[in-house]
């Protein structure tokens, strides 16, 4: 394997992109720009780096499309529930639960950490905020302990392993050349190893701030809350009495969902692999596309044929702005390996492996030590996650998890899991002031700044005991 100027101007462009998310700085252009260059220098051509531009993204396009119509179908279906009434159905019941702070603190972690896994914090967020931190603040806990348990169990633990729509574990597992069901598994214990760890440290610390439910602070820190929401954007859209179907739906749609997960558990039970990875996503998908069908005819039926096309128009629009500007920095280092830089290139025989070539030359001059691939790679992750996505340095880690892991003695999907972890706990929105923390910060009631000192050490702590298991049992 010899490295040429190519192989140069790619570590190059790495660094750069890098550099960028450390400064929050958009990673965009320098992606497109790097593939332009790369391809130029490597083909000895300018027209060849201008189709390489468009190729990579065509790649990306290619494999990912299945991420956003998974987003597309959730979040349309989310929006036919609002029209009914039945997404607040499905969690009036669950603020009557809330008999003190200390249950109520439970039952928010719970609530979040369960609709975010089907559809996502960002649209399922404003639903609770709205709904269960006025509940929860009445019985004794503090908005600042909402905020808290929303971000930890939504934005970190449901999002960092988004097990049930895969959209984190493709990603990472398309650039580190393995399946997505072997990095969805694992992340999904790390996931859990960090997020029990920063909530239960999170609730220490809130402890003694949580109330009785007879304290008269808790009317007025309730006014303060729905006071916040009334001036600002109220979450669950505009709130619309329940229809006559929102009570079959509230129920169906839970129970649909449920079953999904029992269905997958099934088939991992049984060694089958119908359900895994791309397979379990469609299913999803699927089942999330029946339900918006029948929602949509049961609240407009024969207005239901536009209606129905409304709401995927919103979940497309919302699945491009999540996730359109990945595509681009995935096509850069989808060049960058070995099994897609064939289809980016002019020459598929001879096209190489820019970023596991770097990696291999450098690989004596990296100690052969499972700790520092797995820690390096955290810390990565965290770096990439500065830019306040989360998802945009996913094709970074798993690229260099599919690289290190040779050299390393390290299971690949396990590398990939762990950058995933900080790169989505980082970025995602628990620890990065400028990341859809804000939205929490906001719908709560509490400061942005004062949310990410609470989280930060709570966060901090817990990823590195995850990454320690990790490192310990994934060999």
């Amino acid at each position: 394997m010899t490295l040429t100027a190519a192989h140069g101007i790619y570590a190059g462009v790495t660094l750069a992109i890098i550099g960028a998310m450390l400064f929050r700085r958009g990673v965009v252009l320098p992606a497109l720009l790097g593939t332009l260059l790369v391809a130029w220098v490597h083909e000895k051509s300018f027209a060849g780096g201008l189709q390489a531009i468009f190729k990579a993204n065509m790649v990306a396009a290619k494999e990912l499309f299945g991420i956003f119509l998974i987003i597309t179908f959730m979040v349309a279906l989310l929006r036919s529930l609002n029209d009914l009434g039945a997404d607040r159905r499905m969690v009036v019941p669950i603020g009557k639960m809330m008999v003190n702070g200390h249950v109520a603190f439970l039952i928010l972690a719970g609530a979040t950490y369960i609709l975010s896994l089907f559809f996502w914090p960002t649209p399922a967020v404003p639903l609770v905020c709205a709904l269960l931190v006025p509940p929860a603040v009445r019985a004794g806990l503090p908005k600042m302990g909402a905020a808290v348990a929303i971000a930890l169990a939504g934005q970190g633990m449901a999002l960092s392993s988004d097990y049930v729509m895969q959209v984190a574990p493709m990603l990472s597992a398309r650039a580190a050349g393995v399946p997505a069901s072997e990095v969805a598994d694992k992340a999904m214990m790390l996931s859990l190893i960090t997020g029990v760890v920063s909530i239960g440290l999170a609730y220490l610390t809130l402890f003694s701030k949580i109330r009785r439910s007879d304290d008269p602070r808790n009317e007025r820190e309730w006014e303060s809350v729905v006071s916040v929401q009334e001036k600002g954007e109220e979450g669950p859209r505009q709130a619309r009495p329940p229809g006559r179907w929102a009570g079959v739906f509230a129920l169906l749609v839970p129970l649909s969902l449920f079953g999904i997960v029992a269905v997958m558990i099934r088939s991992k039970l049984d060694g089958g692999s119908g359900l895994e990875g791309e397979d379990g996503a469609a299913f999803v998908g699927g089942v999330g596309a029946l339900l918006l069908i029948l929602a949509t005819l049961a609240h407009w039926k024969g207005r239901a044929l536009d209606r129905i096309a409304d709401h995927l128009v919103e979940g497309l629009i919302f699945a491009v702005k999540a996730m359109g500007p990945v595509i681009p920095i995935a096509g850069f280092f989808f060049l960058g390996n070995g099994e897609f830089s064939g289809e980016i290139l002019s020459d598929p025989e001879r096209a190489p492996a820019f970023l596991f070539d770097l990696i291999n030359r450098a690989q004596s001059l990296i100690p052969d030590n499972r700790f520092l691939a797995g820690f390096g790679l955290l810390i990565v992750g965290m770096m990439t996650g500065l830019d306040g996505s989360g998802f945009s340095g996913l094709p970074l880690t798993g690229g260099l998890a599919g690289a290190m892991a040779g050299a390393s003695g390290t299971d690949p999907a396990m590398l990939a899991a762990i950058g995933q972890m900080g790169a989505i706990w980082s970025g995602g929105g628990t620890v990065i002031a400028w990341s859809s923390l804000v939205a929490v910060a906001g719908l709560t009631g509490v400061s942005t700044v004062e949310l990410v000192r609470k989280n930060f050490f709570p966060v901090l702590f817990g990823l590195i005991l995850s990454t320690g298991t990790a490192i310990l049992i994934g060999g």
